[in-house]
């Protein structure tokens, strides 16, 4: 399953331009989501066993499976609230302060 887009919203010009129901179809996102985050998951890929619990309780589903049987965090999504870091069995996910300097 591929991510969803990410498009932007552009204010109708006219109330009848307004989108009666959902302003974008399924599979689209408006902005990243991820801006006020303190701490974040960090995957030491050399400890983690490919368990995959991670994977099951993130609640945002942004630990996605890598073809090389580990896991991934999509960092534009994740909200760091550390349920990854306190589910992983072998300690493998570290929450790291977030560098808020860019």
């Amino acid at each position: 399953m591929d991510k969803p887009e990410l498009k932007n919203f552009t204010k109708p010009e006219s109330i009848k331009d307004y989108p009666v129901g959902p302003s974008f179809s399924g599979g689209h996102l408006v902005s990243v989501n991820s801006g006020w985050r303190t701490f974040k998951p960090v995957v030491a890929l050399d400890t983690c066993t490919g368990c995959y619990r991670c994977y099951l309780v993130c609640p945002d589903g942004v630990i996605v499976k890598t073809e090389a049987g580990k896991v991934a965090v999509d960092y534009d999504f994740c909200k760091g609230c550390g349920v990854c870091a306190h589910e992983c069995p072998f300690d493998a996910i570290e929450m790291v302060k977030e560098d808020l300097q860019k």
